[in-house]
């Protein structure tokens, strides 16, 4: 065959398909949308949002929005928190007890030893951060399930939160909190109301936006936050390539607890009063927050903004069937359903996203 002839059978047999490079399958906009772990969330919040809009009349009122963001916050600071934890594969069943056991430490100290206010709120951060430090540091040098460090630990508080009020005041309550020097001035940081028009927003709703904003930039711009993804995701490889995974694990409770803390703090400076019950059994709804989030129960996968909005759900939901008028029991049927449907949506995000779950 001459070069001419062999030329003119090139071009006239058809160009071999161009291969399909795999890493830019399903890479489109909307699939990339699909794989964030808050996707789900945010979704199920404008449902929850629309919902209510309609059925209820005071739902979207300024008073009606101002209750229920209130509502979100104090649940979403601990939930932004917990899911930070359990991204570097951890659970913290004490963070609800923890919020009680700040509020009367603060009241015992101010009210029944006579310590200036601000020096009993300093102090009882320092006690809940050391309080989050044992845990981490159990659960780190014992390799037990953190489920069970701070499932004891929850215990412990809970018995010496209502063993000591008891002993001091024969009630399960510290009262009179408010009547100590200087309640109001603290009062100012962790109690007081901006006004936005029509809108009361209370502090804290302004705490649980800085929360937010503080968790989603550790995690998505700083080194920490690259930490605390590969921890969760595989704590012997992270090791190998150099993440301090003591000191991630350690600074993540330690960050539960402080978050118990402020939401004890949250709590005293608006009621004044100091309960041994408070924030027993709200530590399964953080984890259902952050769950509906997008965070795996597995670790290594998650967000701030997630929990933020599961907790946006949860207030929205507990606000809305106290409108509409229905029975406050339905809100448990309500968890369990958005539970399960989170579990199914974060099993199916974590799989686009090529994540184990």
């Amino acid at each position: 065959m001459t070069e001419a002839s062999a030329a003119r059978s090139a071009e006239e047999r058809p160009a071999a398909p161009v291969a399909r490079d795999e890493r830019s399958v399903g890479n489109t906009a909307f699939a990339t949308l699909m794989r964030r772990p808050e996707i789900g969330a945010v979704i199920a919040a404008l449902v929850v949002l629309i919902f209510f809009s309609v059925n209820t009349t005071t739902f979207l009122t300024p008073a009606g929005v101002s209750t229920w963001l209130e509502s979100s916050s104090t649940i979403g600071i601990m939930a932004v928190a917990v899911a930070l934890l359990m991204i570097g594969g951890h659970f913290d069943l004490s963070a609800g007890v923890m919020t009680g056991t700040s509020a009367l430490f603060v009241g015992v100290l101010a009210g029944t030893y006579g310590v200036n206010l601000w020096v009993a709120v300093v102090l009882a951060l320092v006690l809940a951060l050391a309080i989050g430090a044992a845990n981490g540091a159990i659960v780190l040098r014992t390799g037990l399930p953190s489920f069970i460090v701070t499932l004891g630990t929850f215990f412990i508080l809970q018995g010496v939160n209502l063993a000591v009020t008891k002993m001091l005041t024969g009630t399960v309550a510290l009262q009179g909190i408010d009547q100590i020097p200087g309640f109001y001035a603290v009062r100012q940081i962790f109690g007081s109301t901006l006004m936005l028009g029509p809108f009361a927003i209370k502090a804290p709703v302004i705490w649980f936006v800085v929360a937010t904003i503080a968790a989603t930039w550790v995690l998505q711009r700083t080194r920490g936050g690259n930490h605390i993804f590969a921890v969760g995701g595989d704590r012997t490889a992270a090791r190998a390539v150099g993440v301090r995974d003591v000191r991630t694990i350690m600074a993540l409770f330690m960050t539960t607890a402080g978050a118990g803390w402020l939401v004890g703090m949250l709590a005293l400076f608006k009621v004044g009063t100091a309960q041994a019950t408070t924030g027993v059994g709200q530590e399964f709804i953080y984890i259902i927050c952050a769950v509906v989030g997008g965070c795996l129960l597995t670790g290594g996968f998650g967000s701030a903004i997630g929990a933020a909005f599961g907790a946006l759900i949860y207030g929205m939901t507990y606000q809305g069937i106290v409108y509409a008028g229905w029975d406050n029991n339905w809100l448990r049927t309500f968890l369990g359903i958005m539970l399960l449907a989170a579990v199914l949506v974060n099993w199916s995000v974590a799989k686009r996203a090529g994540v184990r779950s």
